[in-house]
Parts: C-alpha cells; sequence; structure tokens
C-alpha cells in the first residue's frame, strides 16, 4: 500500500463520510425545527442545531448562489450530497486503482 492510498483512504473518505451526514442531520434538524417537533428554547438543543446550520451552511452556500430555490424549496443539499458521493466514488473507483 503506497502512502497516497493510505492517505487517501483513512483521511479524505471518513471526511467525506463525515461532512455527508452532518449534511444530513442539519436537514432533518430543519425540517424538527420547523414542523415544532424540537424547540429551541432549550440551549443544549438550540447549540446543537446551530452547529449544524453554521457547519451546512458553508458547505451549501456556494451552491444556493449557483442553484436557485424553486418556491421554497431548496435543493442545495441534495446537489451537495450527489457531489459528495461522485467524489467518492471517483476517489475508489478510479484514483486508488490507479496508485496502486
Amino acid at each position: 500500500m503506497s502512502f497516497a492510498e493510505i492517505i487517501v483512504g483513512s483521511l479524505v473518505l471518513p471526511i467525506l463520510n463525515i461532512i455527508f451526514f452532518m449534511i444530513i442531520a442539519g436537514v432533518i434538524a430543519s425540517w424538527l425545527v420547523a414542523f415544532n417537533v424540537i424547540n429551541l428554547r432549550n440551549p443544549t438543543v438550540r447549540q446543537i442545531y446551530y452547529i449544524l446550520e453554521r457547519f451546512n451552511n458553508a458547505i451549501l452556500d456556494p451552491i444556493r448562489r449557483i442553484i436557485p430555490s424553486f418556491g421554497g424549496l431548496d435543493f442545495s443539499p441534495i446537489v451537495a450530497l450527489l457531489g459528495i458521493q461522485l467524489i467518492q466514488n471517483m476517489i475508489v473507483f478510479k484514483l486508488l486503482p490507479a496508485l496502486s
């Protein structure tokens, strides 16, 4: 196993997985707040929600500048998740075999 494979396999792919699940958690949290299932008056819940919101906004805002909202629907998380999956597939199926 080469050094590049170790870096990609043990660093890049897990970071992409964390980003993927943080986006999903942020979307679910925003739905729960919108439907009043969770209450932001609780300081712990509010802190977790704001952390997810800041993290997701850092990733999704550049996509939101390119893709307009369609009647209040935000497709930027879907585009981001598809982009992450595309990057992971390119790494696993193209880059890793080329490195070995």
